[in-house]
């Protein structure tokens, strides 16, 4: 819970005028899709199953309801994995250690205080799909915050160091090797991916203090990576000289799959890390005798994306030019001619601009994979017409 003493006063106060600017950033954040007078929504008939588990997610993205670029904070998911930490801002500091020259100790006054940065970028959940209730983990929002760039300079990494471990307050017990033991969140990267000049220490999201459920007061924005690199409630960085094998690293969050041939197959897993290329139709929009798709695809730069109806051939959507963000996703819609009553499928594929295709369910990468995380397969929906 963010810490009553820390109002939004206080917030814009402590980085200076920089931060204060962010109070009249809300007014580009209502760029949106909205319903066009005597439109309607039409329900999808395939609707998610009920979350078991409301304790570890919620606030999945409605589809039917997607109508803006940007996520409100009230709406955006969040994903708990040890619960929902409760952070008083005056007893929180965060330490940088471990290899370097010139430890470190800060509070959030003294990073919003530092340079801040902005990037808009659209947080996936790797298990986004995967399941038959996890439909809606993946949001866009503008974080604001400070470069981690600078700050791991300003610590002096030592030549040996070559692994950035980033730990969250959030803690809970595992079992490994029959042995319980308490960890705390955690997850790294190598300390070039960590250089990376769009990496954030975030304590803002589309311009207000960060939500307590979505990492207050600090978490790491790392632009291009699904959302279990991006640690909430960050409060210790360490650099090491060797990989990290937290449970969340080397245990959970892998991709298993079979590989080889049937007489030889071989298991290989694989860390959860960067985003991939995914498309999702996410209304059917009807006025009259008008119905017009809508969707988003993200995970890469888009270069197009094609919609197939039924068992038709794929057709061009088109593409919202107007709202871009290099890390965000795009929306994009495509005009149903004269849809015949019944019952219909709707299925769409994105395309990067390197050309890679989103696969198709049978593709073997997705076909051959036991694990529900990085389940980017072309996603089909079903409606009702008439």
């Amino acid at each position: 819970m963010q810490n009553p003493t820390v109002s939004r006063r206080t917030f814009l106060a402590a980085g200076g005028a920089t931060v204060a600017t962010l109070a009249l950033l809300n007014n580009r954040f209502a760029e949106a899709a909205p319903l066009q007078q005597d439109e309607e929504v039409l329900p999808w008939l395939d609707q998610p199953a009920e979350n078991p588990v409301p304790q570890v997610l919620d606030k999945q993205l409605l589809w039917e309801e997607l109508d803006s670029w940007i996520t409100p904070n009230d709406e955006f998911f969040g994903v708990a994995h040890y619960g929902w930490p409760e952070i008083a801002a005056d007893e929180w500091q965060l330490t940088v250690d471990g290899l370097v020259d010139n430890p470190l100790s800060l509070t959030l006054e003294d990073l919003m205080a530092r340079p801040s940065q902005e990037i808009t970028f659209t947080i996936e959940c790797s298990g986004n799909h995967g399941l038959p209730f996890f439909h809606g983990g993946v949001g866009t929002a503008t974080w604001t915050g400070t470069p981690l760039a600078p700050l791991l300079a300003e610590a002096g990494v030592l030549e040996e160091g070559s692994e950035v471990v980033f730990f969250g307050v959030d803690k809970g017990e595992v079992v490994v090797r029959e042995t319980p033991m308490m960890q705390h969140f955690g997850r790294s990267m190598a300390l070039d991916d960590a250089l990376h000049p769009d990496n954030l220490l975030c304590y803002a999201m589309n311009g207000e203090p960060l939500p307590a459920r979505n990492g207050y007061p600090l978490r790491l924005i790392v632009p291009g990576w699904y959302g279990v690199a991006n640690v909430k409630w960050l409060d210790r960085i360490e650099i090491w000289d060797t990989r990290y094998a937290g449970h969340f690293m080397a245990r959970d969050y892998v991709t298993i799959r079979q590989e080889g041939t049937e007489s030889d197959p071989r298991w290989v897993e694989s860390l959860v890390g960067r985003t991939l290329l995914k498309s999702a139709p996410a209304r059917v929009v009807h006025s009259g005798d008008s119905y017009r798709i809508e969707g988003a695809a993200w995970g890469a730069p888009i270069r197009f994306v094609d919609v197939r109806i039924d068992d038709g051939p794929w057709q061009r959507a088109w593409l919202d030019r107007g709202q871009r963000a290099e890390y965000a996703w795009t929306f994009w819609s495509f005009d149903w001619a004269d849809p015949e009553p019944g019952e219909h499928t709707i299925t769409s594929r994105a395309v990067d601009t390197s050309g890679k295709v989103q696969p198709a369910p049978d593709d073997p990468r997705l076909a051959n994979k036991i694990t529900y995380w990085e389940s980017n397969g072309q996603i089909t929906r079903r409606v009702q017409i008439g």
